[in-house]
């Protein structure tokens, strides 16, 4: 298997002059970011920080013998150079949620044990709290932004340190296709967990280096010689604390893509977003359900664009409705729109073209487990089943918790399997029907209501522009169905529940509408439930 460490100094020995990072009027060629990276990797190398012995003995799929790096920065330059440069000095690099506060991400920190922290400096005073309280002080890695805070006591400036560290790649020290990349997920309840992927599955399963047959790309020259030739932009809006912003980005370095970033990136702003892609050229662009394709939508309905280099969207993380999928696909009818389902755990699960929000096509590896996950259902019996990965791109377990890696990674008829959670029917004709998460399913008098189905009917409606199903305690029914949406003003209870009646059965109808003028998505596009429960009372 291919490492990135190693793949993406020998795209950078390949095309040296070509953009390979674009922010703001900030260009990179893959010279300049090789360089910068292999300094990176120097200043942890030098802090001591690497792969280190553990006497022979075989780990288990829990254990981790990196050192890590937190990356806990907005969208940019440094958070690439960081998840590369990290694997050049062989540490594992891990995703934090900028927007955790104090005891968020002291649990992190504790569960993930960094000894080095990359952080904007917008985020110095919350940094400076929680490493207090670590058992010993990490290698604090400050990078300036518009916040104008100073240094922490201790911490380095980012740009000073790679001023002073060595161009030159670290003598000794090679990178291989097992050292562990950590990409930490709460999903959708629950405490953080870090998944343990190696970086090798992880190139071959969610970046995507694979032939368009599905067969893995294992030779460096052949990688090499396919990323010279491309010719992609590929522009990144969600987050890169997030799978969907990080594998984008990293998928395009490892075809041989230039990687933009929108002039913001502590938020979404739709209208820069489309104004980039079109400055910039970009032909590929990765959106998170309908929190980024509504406002892209109006955005590009407010003024003409040439947006004729765009030739795909690729959706993930969260649904589009259909509503709002149609008319992107009238407004750019020469992009295709691809939405893809799966996981931090299992990377891409199923594809589909939109033309259906729940049935979509397995990608290689992908099974239906039955409802006791003893073994793989057939094509087109009746049961619902859980959605599962198996083959040779899944990750090992969940850093430190052998509890939970066992009961995520199952081995059915020999064959190793990671299990997220998502609630699946395997169709008669080979597609799998997609119903959500079983963490967001509803038992509601004696039936169980999936409420991604419910949510996908009510944003197809007019006058609703988000929506999240929720349960409630009830006397009568146990647990009652409740839709939280928005905006406010939209159409009477009566009026909703007449138009579900014609798409839902009426058990799967909503008791209960409360309408916000709220966000209802994380900065990522997904659905923010503990703010819709939140609004309950």
């Amino acid at each position: 298997m291919l490492d990135l460490a190693t793949l993406h100094e020998a795209i950078a020995a390949a095309v040296p002059d070509r953009e390979c990072l674009v922010w703001r009027d900030g260009r990179r060629t893959w010279r300049e970011v090789s360089e910068r990276t292999r300094r990176l990797a120097g200043v942890l190398h030098a802090n001591g920080l690497g792969l280190h012995g553990d006497g022979g003995r075989a780990l288990d799929p829990w254990e981790s013998p990196h050192d890590h790096l937190a990356l806990y920065l907005h969208n940019g330059p440094e958070y690439l150079e960081g998840l590369v440069g990290a694997h050049k000095a062989r540490v594992a690099p891990f995703n934090v949620n900028y927007r955790y506060v104090d005891d968020e991400l002291a649990y992190l920190f504790a569960d993930a044990r960094p000894a080095a922290v990359m952080y904007h400096a917008r985020f110095a005073p919350v940094i400076g709290r929680v490493v207090k309280g670590l058992d010993g002080p990490p290698l604090l890695l400050q990078v300036a932004d518009e916040s104008g805070r100073d240094l922490l006591p201790g911490a380095l400036d980012y740009e000073q340190a790679l001023a002073q560290a060595s161009p030159d790649p670290l003598p000794g020290v090679r990178p291989e296709a097992t050292d562990l990349h950590i990409l930490y997920t709460g999903g959708t309840t629950g405490m953080p967990k870090g998944v343990l992927w190696r970086i090798g599955d992880l190139m071959l399963g969610p970046l995507g280096m694979r032939h368009r047959d599905g067969s893995p790309i294992l030779d460096l020259d052949e990688a090499v010689e396919k990323a010279a030739r491309s010719e992609h932009r590929v522009l990144v809006g969600p987050p890169l604390m997030h799978g969907a912003g990080t594998w984008s980005s990293l998928g395009g370095w490892c075809g041989g893509a230039c990687v933009i970033f929108p002039d913001r990136v502590d938020g979404l702003d739709a209208a820069d977003l489309v104004a980039t892609a079109e400055r910039e050229r970009a032909t590929r662009m990765p959106l998170v359900g309908d929190a980024f394709a509504r406002p892209v939508v109006e955005a590009l309905e407010a003024r003409d664009h040439d947006l004729g280099s765009l030739r795909s969207i690729v959706n993930s993380a969260a649904a589009i409705s259909p509503a709002v999928r149609e008319r992107l696909r009238e407004l750019l009818p020469d992009t295709r729109v691809v939405n893809i389902v799966g996981s931090s755990e299992s990377g891409f699960q199923v594809a589909g073209d939109g033309s259906s929000p729940r049935t979509f096509v397995p990608m290689p590896g992908t099974a239906v487990l039955s409802a006791d996950r003893s073994r793989r259902l057939a094509p087109g019996e009746d049961e619902t089943g859980w959605l599962a990965k198996g083959g040779d791109t899944i990750p090992l377990g969940y850093l430190g918790d052998p509890a939970k890696t066992a009961s995520t990674f199952r081995t059915v008829d020999g064959e190793r399997l990671v299990v997220p959670g998502d609630r699946a029917r395997l169709l008669a004709d080979g597609t799998v029907e997609v119903h959500g998460r079983e963490a967001t399913t509803i038992n509601t008098g004696g039936e169980k209501v999936f409420a991604e189905e419910v949510e996908n009917v009510l944003r197809g409606l007019p006058g609703i522009r988000d929506a999240l199903v929720v349960g409630r305690p009830s006397e009568r029914w146990g647990t009652e169905i409740v839709a939280v949406i928005s905006p406010a003003d939209a159409a009477g209870d009566d009026e909703l529940r007449e138009r579900c009646a014609a798409r839902l059965a009426r058990y799967k109808i909503p008791k209960a509408f409360v309408r916000t003028d709220h966000g209802l998505r994380l900065p990522n596009g997904k659905a923010d439930y503990a703010a819709a429960r939140a609004l309950l009372g």
